[in-house]
């Protein structure tokens, strides 16, 4: 079984790297699994891939705690990582924390992941204290789509020290990992080496010490998928063909067969 402790020791520029995948749902954390991936994150993505939202702040922390119990009783090897969705977190800390917590007890996760700011630094020690690991999340943060949108972060030299900052503050107080998303791959190579604990990338090309995508985008479900990622599969197509041979068999009367009555 994967741990925390086992991702955390993963910093290291000869060990193997990460492999984080989100699912949402126990038929595709367990194919996720058995594929022998390292961390499956239930994220708040659910908004806009199974729940038809315009973006992730709509996300509930119940539909969040629904998805990532049942993730988790599909599981066994794989660390399950619960993201907190927006206004889940930050507005009041003992909520915060009982939040967080909740995810672990009663939902059954491994670790919770929160987009990071520095309102986040205080949380993440408090937490830890607690025995609640986090990953930290830094760079493009989609909870902040009202006021960033969806462009590349770090771009400039000022912004650029805000990221670096923010990953070793959230290290300092205790995260196990950090993820790097949609940000210069310059930028994410020196954040991985200046951190002991590992960095995760999307969108921040190679040199961190893992990767992750949304599993839509990897299986070919998703209509729109981010410039940073790429399709492994063609699954929405394979749907489809296989939706419509069904409505066919069902039209001309070959299904169900008389035999099968």
């Amino acid at each position: 079984m994967t741990t925390v402790r086992d991702i955390r020791e993963r910093a290291d520029s000869d060990a193997q790297p990460i492999t984080m995948l989100t699912a949402y749902d126990a038929t595709t954390a367990a194919v996720v699994e058995e594929a022998g991936i390292d961390v499956i994150l239930v994220g708040d993505s659910v908004g806009d891939t199974a729940l038809g939202y315009d973006s992730t702040l709509p996300v509930t922390y119940d539909e969040i705690a629904s998805r990532s119990a049942a993730v988790a009783r599909a599981t066994d090897e794989a660390l399950v990582v619960a993201d907190l969705p927006f206004l889940s977190v930050g507005v009041d800390e003992s909520e915060s924390v009982r939040n967080c917590g909740r995810l672990l007890k009663e939902a059954g996760a491994d670790a919770v992941k929160i987009e990071s700011g520095e309102h986040t630094v205080e949380l993440t020690e408090r937490l830890v204290q607690l025995g609640i690991p986090v990953m930290a999340h830094v760079g493009l943060t989609p909870q902040r789509v009202k006021e960033l949108g969806y462009e590349k972060q770090g771009t400039g030299a000022e912004d650029a020290d805000r990221i670096h900052d923010l990953a070793k503050r959230h290290a300092e107080a205790g995260a196990f990992s950090v993820v790097l998303e949609h940000v210069p791959a310059s930028l994410a190579a020196r954040i991985t080496a200046a951190l002991d604990i590992p960095t995760i990338g999307i969108g921040a090309g190679p040199d961190c010490d893992g990767q992750v995508l949304v599993v839509d985008d990897v299986l070919g479900l998703s209509e729109r998928s981010p410039p940073f990622a790429r399709r492994f599969g063609s699954l929405r197509e394979e749907m489809s063909d296989a939706v419509e041979a069904y409505r066919d068999a069902v039209a001309s009367g070959e299904f169900p067969p008389s035999e099968d009555s």
